[in-house]
């Protein structure tokens, strides 16, 4: 089993990028030039790793090595768009890893990318890459190849000496159950659960106890074996059951209008426990949309575009007008819910404009944009 926070230190002592691994201070899957780029790199690593993983670290620095995390990012259904882009397409996983100087909100993103052993593409075109265009690594670049292209094993030696060397063990383990409980979450109830004698789970968060049922807020879930964060959120609600085998998510999201908000299930995840050290993780989409009257609607999307307007003209916004800022993210999101195909745009147009007020408004944005990824993947 492998220590995800180990292999991240030993990919980057190889301090620059090599034909097995890259990294990335952020990616951004929100627009088509953020998509097509990450595809380009999962494809030339792919193509130039044919029998070994490859890698992508996302979150440090790029000239000096720092560690500076990004935002956690659960995007189960990443493979959905590297299935929809790319012929050949690997397997790709996308991990939150732990680093004790981040602060409680950030991680390191890991992408893993194992490869089918055939020469990967891409399925159509995206910003500027043309559909049928093939990229290899050259060095630490992706690089488009036209000719004479042979995917060769060069990597799978090396690549398996840094796996060995960053597999867990009891000491790290022990380490890492204690520093959650004792340290990290001193503040919150925390738990723990041992899986087949060798995987372990830790979560901690607030707890409501609604009719029979346990709900947890300000939650954080990690699997210790791996420094890997499988749940975080300060503000959405989950529950969580359990039994020996399997550990199961299912989260809720607080929308509404006006006066009128309630928890709606958006997102069931299972992990599965094997006997042999392997787990499986499923994630289904449960989201069933509020609708709301389309009048009320009409409105709502009519004076979000004029608030929207007035930021862009940097016009000063009066009181009340501050306060419907802060609902603007999922009143756009909601609106877009119920068939209006122009909220998606006006969205992500007031990003750069939100980001510049306060950090309330800006998480807003967040979690609306994490909604709409998960629903327009599913």
């Amino acid at each position: 089993m492998i220590n995800k926070r180990l292999l991240i230190k030993n990919l980057l002592a190889h301090n620059d990028e090599s034909s097995f691994y890259d990294k990335k201070r952020k990616i951004d899957l929100g627009s088509k030039e953020g998509k097509a780029k990450f595809l380009k790199h999962i494809c030339a690593l792919s193509n130039s790793n044919p029998k070994n993983n490859s890698y992508i670290v996302i979150g440090a620095e790029d000239e000096s090595n720092e560690i500076t995390g990004v935002d956690f990012f659960d995007d189960s259904k990443i493979q959905n768009l590297v299935n929809a882009y790319l012929t050949n397409p690997p397997l790709i996983a996308y991990e939150n890893v732990m680093f004790p100087h981040l602060p409680a909100d950030k991680v390191v993103g890991l992408v893993s990318i194992r490869p089918t052993g055939e020469i990967t593409s891409l399925r159509k075109n995206i910003w500027k890459y043309w559909g049928g265009s093939i990229f290899l690594r050259d060095g630490s670049i992706s690089m488009p190849k036209d000719f004479d292209i042979e995917i060769k094993d060069v990597n799978s030696e090396i690549v398996k000496s840094i796996e060995n060397q960053s597999k867990n063990n009891i000491e790290y383990t022990l380490d890492g159950v204690i520093d959650f409980i004792n340290h990290r979450h001193s503040d919150l109830p925390s738990h723990y659960k041992v899986f087949k004698e060798q995987f372990v789970v830790c979560w901690a968060g607030l707890v409501k106890h609604i009719k029979g049922q346990n709900y947890y807020s300000r939650v954080d879930i990690e699997l210790i074996n791996e420094q890997v964060r499988l749940f975080y959120s300060a503000l959405d609600e989950i529950s969580i059951e359990y039994n020996e085998d399997s550990f199961k998510i299912i989260e809720y999201v607080h929308l509404g209008l006006n006066e009128n908000y309630k928890y709606y299930p958006l997102e069931e995840v299972t992990i599965s426990f094997k006997e042999n050290g392997s787990y499986h993780m499923d994630a289904t989409l449960i989201f069933e949309p509020p609708q709301f009257n389309k009048r009320n609607l009409y409105h709502i999307y009519n004076a979000n575009n004029a608030l929207l307007d007035k930021l862009k003209k940097n016009i000063p916004l009066s009181e009340r007008e501050e306060r419907d800022l802060e609902k603007l993210p999922a009143t756009y999101l909601i609106c877009y819910l119920n068939n209006f195909e122009d909220a998606i745009e006006k969205l992500l147009e007031s990003k750069d404009f939100l980001k510049q007020i306060n950090g309330d408004v800006y998480q807003s944005f967040k979690d609306a944009t994490r909604i709409l990824r998960k629903v327009k993947y599913s």
